[in-house]
């Protein structure tokens, strides 16, 4: 709160007022630095999780055209839209080529299917930590390896893990990572981006010199600030947070597949999230089913917003091979730090009750 009021000033002026809060900015690179096992320098602090995928994808394919090193990317099709929208650009309007990595039935990406489509003009391969659809881990740290001898960077968005995994980038050999700050209690709109020394990245954003040069924008300095000591604290707090996560999470996951007959887990069924749970329910239109879940209070998500009313299926699900009729019927539950016991029966018990009075009301 003082950054918002006392501690006004840019931190990049000259006068005493922005030296103070260029401070607090440094202060919450090291901190982050800290967390992450790496060079304060090697952290850029960003807008959120979006962009850091956005420079990451973007500066480093840009940075290895320049210097004649390639213009192949490699993704998986159940990335997130920021990763997976930038490549598809890439390709589209920038000349570069995208392949898709393919994944099993729990999302999983194998490190030498990765291998395998690393070609000599590949220049970076990009898979997210965990999956923020299905909760699925990826193995990252085989598929930094696996990527590390083709000569292809790796970048990983390692938002939904934030908090909830280790964040350690030299034990799991990423060159590039992005996390954002509300995904572990900080606040919105603001990320960091974590680029390994000797990994030159061209700037998608064009102004002053900030981020040595990486990132343009004065510094948001209050929300730098709440997210370096949320970061710090998720991590003091991470083993007793994550045994509470996985309870709730199993309780969850319990009490839905054995009181909904048709229900089925997606994603990896212990290779997954601590807080999360995601199924799917044949027949059943998820943008319904979250519609009357929202009004007895409890916030879900479905695989795929829904675009001027008319649901579509999960892209992430039909990748994993589930039909499209499956795949229109998702849904995402989370747990948290306040999430009791009492919390999980009231949703599961709410979700039984909706499921059944959509299935009466829908033809067969």
């Amino acid at each position: 709160m003082p950054y918002f009021t006392e501690v006004y000033g840019n931190p990049s002026s000259a006068h005493s007022f922005g030296r103070k809060a260029e401070r607090a900015v440094e202060d919450a690179r090291e901190t982050i630095a800290r967390v992450l096992n790496c060079h304060p320098s090697e952290i850029v602090f960003t807008g959120g999780g979006s962009e850091g995928d956005n420079l990451a994808l973007r500066g480093a394919a840009w940075q290895a055209r320049r210097e004649g090193r390639g213009a192949h990317l490699l993704t998986p099709p159940i990335e997130h839209n920021a990763v997976t929208r930038t490549a598809e650009q890439l390709a589209e309007v920038m000349g570069f080529r995208h392949t898709f990595l393919p994944v099993d039935s729990f999302g999983i990406v194998h490190p030498a299917d990765l291998e395998a489509a690393c070609e000599p003009d590949t220049v970076l391969a990009s898979v997210m930590y965990a999956n923020n659809e299905v909760g699925t881990v990826e193995p990252v740290q085989a598929l930094a390896e696996a990527a590390r001898n083709k000569g292809v960077l790796f970048h990983t968005d390692a938002v939904q893990a934030a908090g909830q995994l280790p964040l350690d980038v030299q034990a799991l050999g990423v060159d590039l990572l992005s996390i954002s700050a509300h995904k572990f209690y900080g606040p919105k709109g603001v990320g960091a981006l974590y680029c390994r020394r000797g990994v030159e990245l061209v700037p998608s954003q064009s102004g002053g010199s900030h981020e040595d040069g990486r990132r343009a924008g004065t510094h948001n300095t209050p929300f730098i600030v709440g997210m370096a000591r949320a970061l710090e604290i998720a991590y003091e707090e991470f083993d007793e947070n994550v045994r509470h996560y996985t309870a709730m999470r199993d309780l969850l996951i319990d009490g839905v597949l054995r009181r909904v007959p048709n229900a089925r887990l997606t994603g990896h069924p212990q290779q997954r999230l601590a807080s999360h749970a995601s199924f799917v329910f044949e027949g059943v239109d998820s943008s319904r089913l979250i519609m009357h879940l929202d009004m007895r209070g409890i916030a879900a998500s479905g695989g795929s917003a829904c675009k001027t009313g008319v649901p579509e299926p999960s892209g992430v699900l039909l990748a994993m091979g589930y039909s499209p009729h499956e795949a229109i019927g998702s849904l995402r539950l989370t747990v948290g730090r306040q999430t009791t016991e009492a919390d999980v029966e009231y949703a599961v018990s709410a979700l039984v009750e909706v499921l059944d009075k959509l299935y009466r009301l829908t033809p067969a």
